[in-house]
């Protein structure tokens, strides 16, 4: 005997696939809105070790804010997968602490290309500019040049928490910024020479603000600059040793302008 169907469970479930629908709908007309389509980003990770607590904060957090802003992540922990054709699929590269050494030559041949070139826009971090000879890897000259013809020289070693002040708050990444806020608990990187001449800078941070206080400094410290000499939308932070980074309103709403404004070229 052929069993019938309720007809109340059929009107259950036309009802929400009419509620998906114009979910999905709802969506695309608010990206539309906003003069955005859905992109996908690369995040490039380091897992584990002193960065672990930022690196696993920043993926939920870029989780959480890619559902509501419209693009989708996809992690990768080395570089084995990077090619010309790989870089393709997306509009930014995220390097969220992973250092710029223990690249393939042709994932460094593709990076290059998808820098000098523009195809798509990049936002780094913290360890994506310990330049220098490392775990028995030379230093990546074109990189170093990328970011402003530095090399790593010294560090806090104990973290400290410092006031960063913006110096263009006129640039998309720093848009809803305060005029200065408070960085807590970082590790500053102290570098062979001021990378200012050669980029520009959106912050610094006052040395003089360190807690607790350290006798390592570098004078005039940018903490957040942008390369305008690649095609590519690009903006580094020096910051990004620690998860409650993104405690900060203003370091997220700094990451989320960073995000959309390189992928929106």
């Amino acid at each position: 005997m052929t069993q019938v169907s309720n007809p109340r469970n059929l009107t259950i479930s036309c009802l929400n696939i009419v509620f998906l629908f114009f979910m999905m709908i709802g969506t695309i007309s608010a990206l539309s809105a906003q003069g955005r389509s859905p992109f996908a980003v690369l995040v490039l990770t380091e897992r584990g070790g002193q960065h672990a607590s930022f690196t696993d904060t920043g993926l939920e957090w870029l989780k959480n804010t890619g559902e509501k802003d419209g693009f989708h992540i996809t992690e990768i922990h080395d570089t084995e997968k990077i090619t010309a054709e790989y870089l393709t699929q997306f509009k930014v590269i995220i390097q969220l602490d992973y250092p710029p050494y223990r690249w393939t030559e042709e994932a460094e041949k593709a990076f290059i290309d998808y820098i000098e070139n523009g195809r798509g826009g990049w936002v780094g971090f913290h360890h994506a500019a310990l330049l220098g000879e490392f775990d028995g890897y030379k230093m990546w000259n074109w990189f170093s040049n990328f970011m402003g013809g530095i090399r790593f020289k010294n560090y806090i070693a104990k973290t400290a928490s410092a006031t960063a002040y913006v110096e263009d708050r006129k640039h998309p990444v720093m848009k809803g910024v305060n005029p200065h806020f408070l960085i807590p608990n970082d590790e500053f990187y102290v570098f062979d020479k001021n990378p200012r001449p050669h980029v520009k800078v959106l912050a610094h941070v006052d040395e003089g603000s360190y807690q607790p206080v350290s006798t390592i400094k570098m004078g005039d410290h940018p903490i957040i600059w942008s390369n305008p000499k690649v095609k590519a939308r690009n903006v580094y932070f020096l910051i990004g040793h620690s998860g409650s980074l993104f405690a900060s309103k203003d370091f997220t709403t700094m990451f989320r302008n960073a995000i959309l404004w390189a992928g929106s070229k």
